[in-house]
């Protein structure tokens, strides 16, 4: 895998990435001085999550990058149209879109209400397909231009299969159609990849949705997401992708094989962490 040597002046336009995975890349790339677009609803401070839109503009230009906030959501067209305007405005172009936006409820499908469906349908499916398709254009025109998304291999293992059927249903869709962008662009030089830890991660959705306290013990930091998709932005397009990857193999890929600082509870052995869903 080729890589550029730094991230300085490229243009990265974030779905989410107010807080936890998306404002970890965001951070990550900022340190070699990118432009960061992030297109969030968090406008003002919410009681059970951390952080806004604008919080996290600071943080990006505290780490040494260039930050742009725009209020949105990724279920509104208008909104995304917004968003790519405003970074080619500021930026002159887009260099990268990663699709970090996502809903989930892992109910079982009698139980899940169909607003948390169509949620899940909205955010996750239609906003990666929107987002992507709206920035395409500019990615055209990109030297090295990536789209990355986050979300799972394809597994069909039935016990995945079974396992949440709704929240199955919209990740794998982003991962088929993010597969789909990487053949219909291969001739015109974008790469589109997907990316997914073999272990759950410290989030807040993790503490408020999945397990509190206890799963959040035994997860890894953001950091390991935002060091493995950092050296995914830096390959040449060319040479990387249409590939389903996996956190901790791009990083073995370069050499990164001990893992233990990613621990969110220093000291955890990595046979306690607990494995993420989808593998």
């Amino acid at each position: 895998m080729t890589s550029q040597r730094t991230l300085e002046g490229r243009t990265f336009l974030i779905s989410g990435g107010s807080r936890g995975i998306g404002l970890a890349i965001a951070l990550r790339a900022a340190q070699d001085g990118a432009n960061i677009v992030l297109l969030a609803k968090t406008d003002q401070p919410h009681p059970r999550l951390p952080g806004t839109v604008h919080t996290a503009a600071d943080e990006i230009l505290a780490a040494g990058g260039h930050a742009l906030a725009v209020v949105g959501d990724v279920r509104e067209d208008g909104d995304i149209e917004r968003a790519v305007a405003a970074a080619v405005e500021a930026f002159g172009g887009i260099d990268a879109v990663i699709n970090n936006a996502s809903a989930i409820d892992l109910s079982r499908t009698t139980d899940l209400d169909p607003k948390r469906y169509d949620l899940m349908a909205d955010v996750n499916v239609r906003g990666t397909f929107m987002l992507t398709r709206a920035a395409l254009p500019h990615l055209l025109r990109s030297e090295n231009p990536h789209i990355l998304t986050l979300s799972p291999p394809l597994n069909l293992a039935p016990r995945w299969l079974g396992a949440h059927v709704g929240y199955m249903l919209a990740k794998y869709a982003m991962t088929l159609a993010t597969l789909g962008f990487a053949e219909e662009f291969a001739a015109d030089g974008v790469a589109a990849n997907t990316l997914w830890p073999r272990t759950t991660i410290a989030t807040a959705a993790v503490q408020n949705l999945l397990g509190g306290d206890r799963l959040m013990a035994v997860s890894r930091t953001p950091q390991i997401y935002a060091d493995a998709a950092y050296l995914v932005l830096t390959a040449q397009a060319t040479e990387m992708t249409g590939k389903s990857l996996l956190v901790e193999d791009v990083l073995a890929e370069a050499g990164i094989t001990d893992l233990a600082k990613y621990a969110a509870v220093p000291g955890t052995p990595d046979s306690a962490l607990f494995p993420d869903i989808f593998l």
